[in-house]
């Protein structure tokens, strides 16, 4: 234990705001010593997953991903240094030294994967156990998690150093300059794609690393992801092919996993639980048979605080709030609302007391270990919050990916693909969201709360269409922040991705505009304020989070973004 513990402190060392090097060892031991055995290799592997459980790196997905987007409000009533540094997120005045500008626990996870790469190879000539086989799939699986932490640093922070070297002592030399994120993500997608070939299959195991570790649909997942937002920013149709083709390897597979239950009296085009089951199979029960990969919590060894803490209840011994609450858009149906069926069991799914005038409601989804119970959502009123669940020993799993989270990326390509309103790319897209949207309508209203192809037959009504059914299918689950701003990029001129924001500034480029579209969208959650918000992100740096101020304080190759450059002078405003 304690080698393997030196090797993880190594770990953080990398791009984080400061290295002490009475951590590092002045000897080989931990080196000569580690890579012995296959069971040493595992356990770099596991602590590679593990890494990615800590709270401040579940924290920062929740507010990369979710509350900068229309999905999330802050609770006033809390006033600590977490919600002066969500105030600043939430008003648009972030500044370099806030906590959710970090990117040391991405960059840790990353390091631990590339030692991995690096040092597993020799172990196959020390312990004959470990195969080659064993030794290729544990790179893929490497080589994945990897890529799914720099996805998640380029669609937060745009340009961002990247390295495939481990950092194991201090005289490597730590200092990297930032890259252009297309060329971050063509290494990501290498990567990926050799990864594929060896990576275990999605058949491999029964037990939670089904689902808990990368496998063949973990890969192509991510793959459909990053080509899907590549294209949108760089408007490129043969990226949205590929989003479509790996999209559909993952569907295939899952439709070659599912075996048919006893009560199913056909096959289902799609392997999706029925509404009113699929809450309990994805988030009470987890690891669902849809399910791709999730972030595995077992509430003893590990608790997801994180989204106990935002989500649920922000501390111990108190009941009744988490740090950020569901936009007032949850909890009404109609024009600008999240919802238009009266049947849809999502509406009462998602968050509390749904059916209520009020201005943001209680997070349900993911909270509560209660199935929603009643027939016909649309007569039943909104369930009272429930507090049934312990601070502690919070066991929530995150999921990354899901089938119908999938089945949307292909659709919103598709309709992108599509030429007009002849096309039948259109049309397939539509079939695609309407299975999504059917299996989540009350079995009774379904003739009559079903989406209608005539109401969404043209591109833009299915751009919409797309973007929203995300919104319900998805929502909390860390993916609408980079949804909206797929959507926005589309709708942007002269992007330029092949350089960095500060490599175009020193050029004295114009800088993008963003746009007023999802701008619209995104700031509908605020009751005030929206206005200025929209105006203070008004051109492509603002979309992203400042480098943090430690991180250039010690790395000098660093460049900030340019919509933070002043930020020492700026007055905050809230």
């Amino acid at each position: 234990m304690k080698k393997i513990l030196s090797i993880i402190i190594l770990t953080g060392l990398m791009l984080s705001s400061c290295v002490d090097t009475e951590l590092l060892p002045y000897n080989k031991t931990v080196d000569e010593d580690f890579w012995q055995t296959k069971s040493d290799v595992s356990s770099m592997v596991n602590g590679a997953y593990k890494s990615m459980l800590s709270t401040d790196l579940m924290t920062r997905l929740i507010v990369w991903g979710d509350f900068r987007s229309d999905e999330l409000v802050l609770v006033n009533s809390i006033s600590n240094s977490t919600t002066e540094a969500l105030n600043e997120i939430y008003a648009a005045n972030i500044q370099i030294t806030n906590t959710y500008a970090n990117w040391a626990n991405l960059y840790s996870v990353i390091n631990i994967c590339n030692i991995v790469l690096e040092k597993s190879k020799a172990v196959i000539d020390i312990d004959p156990s470990y195969t080659e086989g064993d030794w290729k799939s544990d790179c893929a699986q490497m080589k994945a998690l990897r890529s799914l932490c720099y996805f998640y640093l380029v669609r937060n922070f745009r340009d961002v150093p990247y390295s495939g070297e481990a950092f194991m002592n201090s005289s490597q030399n730590l200092l990297l300059p930032q890259s252009n994120p297309d060329s971050v993500l063509t290494c990501c997608i290498n990567d990926l794609k050799e990864a594929e070939t060896n990576i275990i299959s999605a058949e491999a195991f029964n037990d939670w690393r089904r689902v808990g570790w990368f496998n063949k649909d973990g890969v192509d997942a991510l793959l459909a992801d990053i080509y899907l937002w590549r294209a949108s920013i760089m408007k490129n149709n043969s990226d949205y092919e590929q989003a479509i083709f790996y999209s559909n390897k993952v569907i295939a597979s899952k439709k070659a996993q599912h075996k048919t239950g006893p009560l199913e009296l056909e096959e289902k085009e799609y392997p999706l639980k029925d509404g009113k089951d699929a809450y309990n199979s994805l988030f009470i029960e987890q690891n669902a048979e849809e399910s791709i990969f999730e972030l595995q919590f077992d509430g003893s060894n590990n608790s997801n605080t994180a989204l106990c803490q935002y989500y649920y209840k922000y501390a111990n011994n108190n009941s009744t709030y988490g740090y950020l609450r569901a936009a007032a858009i949850f909890g009404m149906r109609g024009t600008n609302n999240v919802y238009e069926k009266n049947g849809d069991y999502r509406f009462v799914e998602n968050v509390y007391k749904a059916g209520t005038s009020e201005e943001s409601y209680d997070i349900r989804k993911l909270c509560t270990q209660t199935n929603w119970s009643v027939g016909n959502p649309a007569s039943a009123g909104g369930r009272e919050r429930e507090t049934d669940r312990a601070f502690t020993n919070f066991r929530q799993n995150y999921i990354v990916y899901r089938l119908s989270d999938v089945m949307l990326m292909k659709a919103e390509a598709m309709v992108q693909l599509a030429t007009d309103e002849t096309d039948t790319l259109l049309r397939q897209a539509f079939n695609i969201v309407q299975a999504v949207n059917n299996r989540s309508i009350y079995e009774g209203s379904l003739a009559s709360d079903s989406l209608k192809w005539g109401n969404y037959n043209t591109v833009d009504r299915m751009e919409n269409l797309v973007l929203s059914e995300r919104l319900r299918e998805l929502c909390f689950e860390g993916k609408r922040w980079y949804d909206l701003l797929r959507y926005g990029y589309r709708r942007m001129t002269n992007v330029d991705y092949t350089t960095t924001l500060a490599q175009q500034n020193e050029q004295g480029k114009a800088m993008p505009n963003v746009s007023k579209d999802m701008m619209n969208l995104m700031t509908r959650k605020y009751t005030a304020g929206g206005t200025s918000v929209s105006a203070k992100m008004r051109t492509e740096p603002y979309l992203y989070m400042p480098v943090a101020e430690s991180e250039i304080e010690v790395n000098s190759l660093l460049k900030q973004n340019p919509a933070y450059s002043s930020s020492d002078l700026w007055e905050k405003n809230y």
